[in-house]
């Protein structure tokens, strides 16, 4: 059986009543609000394409849609992004705009999450620019224009409370994923060492990098040391470089992703916060960790 959840963001909650009752109207099932004007679930929907019917309905109001197996819907396994998903911001852009690079380093980003060019390649090239930033503005930077994106504490909090383990597995580096997986809450983190000459930044990145290969392997790992089924999994990105993760958990999660990742994963995530992800396992707003 499935379940067909509509979710809005917590900051404009546009899933009224009637929209939802439309909805059900439409694609059959019965509904079970998990948070007033938030999210609710339609259990069982009838409709041979649910989705398909449930866009239409929603039109162009700001809510999501999205259709999840009922079978291990409790998650015992969050792997996460960080740049753009855990947090607001690209942190290597952040970090050229203080030498006046940003926008250079920045169109190459967004190239390389949307998988047009080999992530490798483009992250030295970004880093090779970096050369000579100080140790303080890195750490400036970090306390003063790096924030957590909406609803992520309350995401790994909730799971960690039911009983589930939590990893940052990043692209971007441990000067910001160490730091942010603590005051997230995660378990543990994984990232990219930059390399330091005293106190300014060599240009360089220490090897071998961690890429889309990387993160997926570390989910493997995960499953397999804490004896778990793929299916208790999910795992949640925006880049390109996280589409074999995604793709290899029980539930792959596209939040506010390039449209080449949002179009591959089970559920794309375009309007709703980080707390989505509570709701699509079923978690009611009573049962979350604030």
């Amino acid at each position: 059986m499935s379940v067909l959840c509509l979710i809005a963001n917590p900051a404009d909650p546009a899933l009224t009543p009637a929209l939802a009752d439309a909805v059900r109207r439409e694609t059959g099932g019965e509904i079970n609000w998990l948070a007033r004007s938030i999210a609710c679930e339609i259990a069982g929907p009838k409709s041979t394409d649910p989705m398909t019917r449930a866009r239409a309905v929603i039109g162009s109001e700001r809510v999501d849609a999205a259709l999840v197996p009922a079978a291990n819907r409790r998650k015992k396994l969050l792997i996460a992004d960080m740049d753009s998903t855990m947090i607001n911001e690209e942190c290597i852009d952040e970090l050229a705009d203080a030498l006046g690079f940003k926008s250079e380093v920045a169109a190459i980003t967004a190239r390389a999450m949307n998988g047009e060019l080999d992530f490798a390649e483009a992250l030295d090239t970004r880093v090779a620019l970096l050369k000579g930033l100080e140790r303080r503005v890195i750490e400036q930077i970090r306390r003063e224009r790096i924030t957590l994106a909406p609803g992520g504490r309350a995401l790994v909090h909730t799971m960690k409370a039911f009983g589930a383990y939590a990893a940052l597995v990043s692209g971007g580096f441990t000067f910001f994923a160490d730091h942010f997986a603590r005051r997230i809450g995660f378990d543990e983190a994984v990232a990219n060492v930059l390399d330091f000459d005293g106190d300014r930044l060599t240009g360089t990145v220490q090897k071998p990098i961690v890429d889309k290969s990387v993160k997926q392997r570390r989910l493997n790992e995960l499953v397999a040391e804490r004896g778990l089924d793929p299916a208790e999994t999910l795992a949640v990105g925006d880049g390109a470089n996280d589409l074999p993760m995604l793709e290899a958990a029980g539930l792959g999660v596209a939040v506010h992703a390039k449209p080449s990742v949002a179009d591959r994963a089970d559920v794309r995530i375009d309007h709703a916060d980080l707390t989505a992800l509570l709701y699509l396992q079923g978690y009611a707003d009573e049962d979350i960790v604030r």
